[in-house]
Order: structure tokens, then C-alpha cells, then sequence
């Protein structure tokens, strides 16, 4: 195993796995039921742990899904304490990821300006193609 994986990396990636297994299979509330998990902090003394998250609903719905994810912190915070064994079970702190959102935009943008290039090179007399 590499040096620079650290323990903390690779306590914040087992957390990654429980959440998001606690959230597919465990929870009911249908506020929360279409999220991915992107990525997870945790800091160096596991006290506190910040979870990424996106979705594929609209901005409106995001406000709703922080809401069910915040109803939920305490239930699934007590269900990671059992599933892993560390001595201090990390406060969890849901933050949207907008990454995805913001890639999905940029690639619209490079698509559209690819595609005027390529149309004015077609009607362009003087293009030597």
C-alpha cells in the first residue's frame, strides 16, 4: 500500500461505502433516495467528517435533500458508529457538490463551440479542408 494513502483517506472511503449503503438500503425517506456520494473528508482527530453528495434532481430539489439528509445525520451516524469500529464516530456534515453540475455545463459549452466551428468551416469559401 502506498505511503501517501493515509489512514485518514482511507477511514473517509469506508464511510463513503457505509453511507452509501445505509442511504440505498436503509433509509425510507423518499427525499433522499436519488444521491450519489462524491467524496468524504475527515479530519486528522475524526471528529467531524464532510460528505459530498449530487443528484440528478433539479436546484429546487437540492434544498429538499439537504433537509432529509440533515433529518437523517443522526440516524446514520449511529448506524456507522455500529458498522465500524472507531473510537470516535466522525459528526457528519452534508455539503451539495456542484462539480458535476459545473463539468456537465463546461462540456455543453465545448460542444456548442465545436459545433459553430465546424459549421462555419463548412460555409467558409476560402477553408482549405
Amino acid at each position: 500500500m502506498p505511503k501517501d494513502y493515509s489512514r485518514s483517506l482511507r477511514v473517509a472511503d469506508q464511510i463513503q461505502r457505509e453511507l452509501a449503503d445505509l442511504i440505498q438500503n436503509e433509509i425510507k425517506d423518499p427525499r433522499i433516495k436519488q444521491i450519489t456520494l462524491t467524496a468524504v473528508e475527515v479530519t486528522r482527530d475524526y471528529s467531524h467528517a464532510k460528505v459530498f453528495f449530487t443528484t440528478l434532481a433539479n436546484k429546487e430539489d437540492v434544498f429538499l435533500i439537504e433537509n432529509g439528509l440533515e433529518h437523517a445525520k443522526g440516524f446514520l451516524r449511529s448506524n456507522l458508529s455500529h458498522r465500524m469500529k472507531l473510537r470516535i464516530t466522525p459528526e457528519l456534515h452534508f455539503v451539495y457538490d456542484e462539480s458535476v453540475e459545473r463539468g456537465a455545463r463546461l462540456s455543453k459549452l465545448i460542444d456548442n463551440a465545436v459545433a459553430q466551428d465546424t459549421a462555419l468551416h463548412r460555409t467558409d469559401p476560402d477553408s482549405s479542408a
